[in-house]
């Protein structure tokens, strides 16, 4: 899923399920590795959303949310933001912290 500042409130804010937004850019080579792992995620899990976040599309979320490096992953429940992950996660890891909030 594509998170955009139009759709962020509905797609992110208001959703039931837990949700990982990846915060990226196309430069960025860490991101180019965390983003497979973040697809496979998006299509294997139905406990949370999964969706990505260009912050140079959408550097007014980043900023608001205070992504200072990338990749950074955001995990919100119940609208909040309740985990940051900054740098590189491999599968397991990002499973284990989705494991705190189903």
């Amino acid at each position: 899923m594509i998170i955009t500042t139009s759709n962020f409130e509905e797609k992110v804010l208001k959703n039931e399920k837990p949700v990982i937004v990846d915060f990226w850019a196309t430069w960025c080579g860490p991101c180019q590795m965390q983003g497979p792992i973040i697809e496979e995620l998006a299509s294997e899990t139905t406990d949370f959303e999964v969706g990505k976040l260009n912050v140079d599309e959408e550097m007014t979320l980043a900023q608001k949310y205070r992504v200072a490096a990338i990749p950074t992953l955001l995990v919100f429940k119940g609208g909040e933001c309740v985990e940051t992950l900054v740098g590189f996660h491999s599968k397991e890891q990002i499973l284990e912290v989705m494991q705190k909030y189903k």
